[in-house]
Protein backbone atom coordinates (compact mmCIF):
# COMPACT_ATOMS: atom_id res chain seq x y z
CA UNK A 1 0.00 0.00 0.00
CA UNK A 2 1.37 3.43 -0.89
CA UNK A 3 2.23 6.09 1.66
CA UNK A 4 -0.53 8.46 0.53
CA UNK A 5 -3.25 5.83 0.96
CA UNK A 6 -1.89 4.87 4.39
CA UNK A 7 -1.89 8.45 5.66
CA UNK A 8 -5.27 9.40 4.20
CA UNK A 9 -6.73 6.13 5.46
CA UNK A 10 -5.42 6.94 8.93
CA UNK A 11 -6.88 10.44 8.80
CA UNK A 12 -10.29 9.13 7.65
CA UNK A 13 -10.22 6.46 10.36
CA UNK A 14 -9.39 9.09 13.01
CA UNK A 15 -12.26 11.30 11.84
CA UNK A 16 -14.68 8.37 11.88
CA UNK A 17 -13.50 7.20 15.32
CA UNK A 18 -14.08 10.71 16.65
CA UNK A 19 -17.52 10.74 15.02
CA UNK A 20 -16.83 14.00 13.21
CA UNK A 21 -18.12 15.11 9.84
CA UNK A 22 -15.63 16.27 7.24
CA UNK A 23 -16.72 19.83 7.98
CA UNK A 24 -16.16 19.45 11.73
CA UNK A 25 -12.77 17.80 11.23
CA UNK A 26 -11.65 20.49 8.78
CA UNK A 27 -12.71 23.20 11.23
CA UNK A 28 -10.74 21.57 14.07
CA UNK A 29 -7.55 21.62 12.02
CA UNK A 30 -8.24 25.07 10.57
CA UNK A 31 -8.53 23.89 6.99
CA UNK A 32 -11.07 24.49 4.25
CA UNK A 33 -13.64 21.75 3.84
CA UNK A 34 -12.75 21.37 0.16
CA UNK A 35 -9.06 21.07 1.00
CA UNK A 36 -9.83 18.39 3.57
CA UNK A 37 -12.08 16.51 1.12
CA UNK A 38 -9.27 16.55 -1.42
CA UNK A 39 -7.02 14.85 1.13
CA UNK A 40 -9.62 12.18 1.96
CA UNK A 41 -10.16 11.51 -1.75
CA UNK A 42 -6.40 11.14 -2.33
CA UNK A 43 -6.25 14.17 -4.62
CA UNK A 44 -3.61 15.81 -2.43
CA UNK A 45 -1.17 14.55 0.16
CA UNK A 46 -1.47 16.50 3.43
CA UNK A 47 1.44 18.80 4.16
CA UNK A 48 3.69 18.29 7.16
CA UNK A 49 1.98 21.27 8.81
CA UNK A 50 -1.45 19.69 8.29
CA UNK A 51 -0.26 16.40 9.76
CA UNK A 52 1.22 18.30 12.73
CA UNK A 53 -2.11 20.11 13.28
CA UNK A 54 -4.03 16.82 13.20
CA UNK A 55 -1.62 15.15 15.61
CA UNK A 56 -1.65 18.11 17.97
CA UNK A 57 -5.44 18.48 17.94
CA UNK A 58 -6.08 14.77 18.55
CA UNK A 59 -3.04 14.09 20.74
CA UNK A 60 -1.56 11.37 18.55
CA UNK A 61 1.79 10.77 16.87
CA UNK A 62 2.20 10.88 13.09
CA UNK A 63 3.06 7.18 13.12
CA UNK A 64 -0.45 6.40 14.39
CA UNK A 65 -1.85 7.77 11.13
CA UNK A 66 0.24 5.26 9.19
CA UNK A 67 -0.68 2.18 11.18
CA UNK A 68 -3.47 -0.03 9.91
CA UNK A 69 -6.52 -0.31 12.13
CA UNK A 70 -6.01 -2.85 14.87
CA UNK A 71 -8.58 -5.29 16.12
CA UNK A 72 -8.29 -3.95 19.66
CA UNK A 73 -10.16 -0.65 19.71
CA UNK A 74 -9.62 -0.06 23.44
CA UNK A 75 -6.88 2.51 23.00
CA UNK A 76 -8.82 4.25 20.19
CA UNK A 77 -11.90 4.48 22.37
CA UNK A 78 -9.84 5.86 25.26
CA UNK A 79 -8.33 8.51 22.98
CA UNK A 80 -11.76 9.54 21.75
CA UNK A 81 -13.07 9.77 25.31
CA UNK A 82 -10.02 11.76 26.42
CA UNK A 83 -10.42 14.13 23.50
CA UNK A 84 -14.07 14.71 24.42
CA UNK A 85 -13.20 15.15 28.10
CA UNK A 86 -10.62 17.79 27.24
CA UNK A 87 -13.46 19.95 25.91
CA UNK A 88 -15.67 19.56 29.01
CA UNK A 89 -16.19 22.13 31.71
CA UNK A 90 -15.25 21.25 35.30
CA UNK A 91 -18.87 20.77 36.40
CA UNK A 92 -19.50 18.25 33.63
CA UNK A 93 -16.26 16.44 34.41
CA UNK A 94 -17.32 16.06 38.03
CA UNK A 95 -20.69 14.61 36.95
CA UNK A 96 -18.96 12.20 34.59
CA UNK A 97 -16.60 11.14 37.36
CA UNK A 98 -19.54 10.41 39.69
CA UNK A 99 -21.27 8.40 36.96
CA UNK A 100 -18.15 6.30 36.42
CA UNK A 101 -17.93 5.66 40.16
CA UNK A 102 -21.47 4.26 40.05
CA UNK A 103 -20.65 1.79 37.29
Amino acid sequence: MCYQKLITGGIKRLRANCQLTQEQFAEKINMSVQGYRNIEHNKYLPTGDTIDKICSEFNISPVELLLPQTQDNTSSIKKIINHKLDACELEKLLRISRMIDLM
